[in-house]
């Protein structure tokens, strides 16, 4: 068998990108893996490092990379309140991206011919990867295992046994499962239906929220520039300030989404998340906007926030437009720095308060008692302005048909 050159593998350690290595190896090439720690709840590196070696590859990094992830990715999705169609925080959209770009500078660095992944024909991070991929480097092949032999997951193991690669699982579980720092997504098992109420035990980072604490918690994030800097006046570093609030968030069961989702690849899909810091941060950072952002400006920005969450979701992080909406969004960003009192109770992330040194909120424009600044006489001559049009228009054209009062 001739060698085709060295293939770079996003490795997770599980049993599909396991049977990859062994796989990609028997097509011809030199397998080389990456292990990326984004913040997902159980990762053991050194674990998986070693797992890729025992499996055939010739060459295994493990990459600690939530700080670039919180940073490069997660910090603009804030800005942009980026949500796909309205509910969902990106959380595994965000990440693709990021895993596509390490590889690509793997490949690069290693002189490889080929990066690959480990998703079905049917997921949407295969479109994510490669769009993404294409995006950074044109003339790299991706290959995609998984996709191309269509083994059943009995079929898997009983390859996994006969390579000798060590496999945990012989019973697929409930749910698939897939989180970082930012939250996590599960599908799959009973949720497919979507009369079924998601079981408790599909939830790890969230209380339940008729079991959460009866006390409401109170707290304080602090914003520079869009970006959240401090809670409770704590300055923290990225990972560090939304794995606080992922627990006190979770603590009162704020983040729970269970929705009907557009999946880019043609169907609709059941998806649950929960994304307790997160939807805290989007809630208050979206808050912070109405007190130091234009009218004007809120509505635009709202419009290319739809525009952002799509191109998130679609694997178009790397894309003209997508580079045009971030220089909008971070030119309105300049302007958001403030402090947001946040409840946490039973579920919720309710903003109660904020404060900001650029806050174009006058409160004697908008007081109705002693101190009132605003010419209430002037409002006579913008409504006849303003109205002027129908006005006119009513003039021009046959009245309206009166609506008919009866008799007392």
């Amino acid at each position: 068998m001739s060698k085709k050159g060295k293939a770079v593998l996003a490795y997770s350690g599980g049993l599909d990108t396991s049977v990859a290595v062994a796989w990609l190896t028997e097509q011809g090439y030199d397998v080389i893996t990456m292990t990326a720690d984004v913040g997902q709840q159980a990762v053991d590196l050194e674990g998986a490092k070693s797992k890729a070696l025992r499996s055939g590859a010739v060459k295994a990094y493990v990459l600690d990379l939530k700080k670039e992830f919180v940073e490069k990715f997660v910090w603009p999705s804030l800005k942009a309140n980026g949500m796909y169609q309205s509910t969902y925080p990106l959380n595994s959209a965000l990440s693709r991206p990021l895993i596509a770009e390490v590889m690509v500078e793997i490949a690069k660095k290693e002189g490889a011919v080929a990066i690959a992944h480990g998703c079905t024909g049917k997921g949407q991070d295969q479109v994510r990867i490669e769009v993404c991929a294409n995006a950074l480097n044109p003339d790299l092949q991706v290959l995609a295992p998984v996709r191309d032999w269509q083994f059943s997951r009995e079929a898997e193991i009983e390859y996994a046994h006969k390579h000798g690669i060590p496999v945990s699982a012989t019973v697929e579980s409930p749910y698939s499962i897939d989180d970082n720092i930012w939250g996590r997504s599960i599908e799959c098992g009973i949720l497919e239906d979507p009369w079924q109420e998601p079981p408790s035990d599909a939830y790890t980072l969230t209380e339940d929220p008729w079991k959460a604490p009866d006390d409401k918690e109170y707290i304080e994030i602090t914003f520079e520039k869009g970006i959240p800097v401090a809670v409770d006046g704590k300055k923290m570093g990225g990972p560090t300030l939304i794995n606080t609030l992922n627990l006190m968030a979770g603590r009162h069961g704020v983040g729970r989404i269970d929705m009907l989702e557009d999946r880019l690849v043609g169907f609709k899909s059941r998806e649950v998340y929960e994304c307790p810091g997160a939807i805290t941060l989007i809630n208050a950072h979206r808050a912070l906007e109405t007190l130091t952002l234009d009218k004007r400006v809120i509505a635009a920005k709202k419009e290319l926030e739809i525009k952002f969450g799509e191109l998130a979701y679609e694997g178009y992080w790397f894309s003209p437009l997508k580079d045009a909406i971030d220089a909008f969004i971070n030119t309105t960003q300049e302007y958001v720095s403030g402090v947001v009192k946040v409840m946490l109770y039973k579920g919720q992330a309710i903003v109660r308060g904020m404060k900001a040194a650029g806050s174009i909120y006058s409160h004697n424009l908008a007081t109705y008692s002693e101190g009132d600044a605003f010419d209430h006489q002037a409002a006579v001559g913008f409504i006849k302005i303003w109205g002027l049009p129908i006005k006119t228009w009513r003039q021009v054209h046959e009245s309206k048909e009166a609506i008919k009062i009866p008799a007392q």
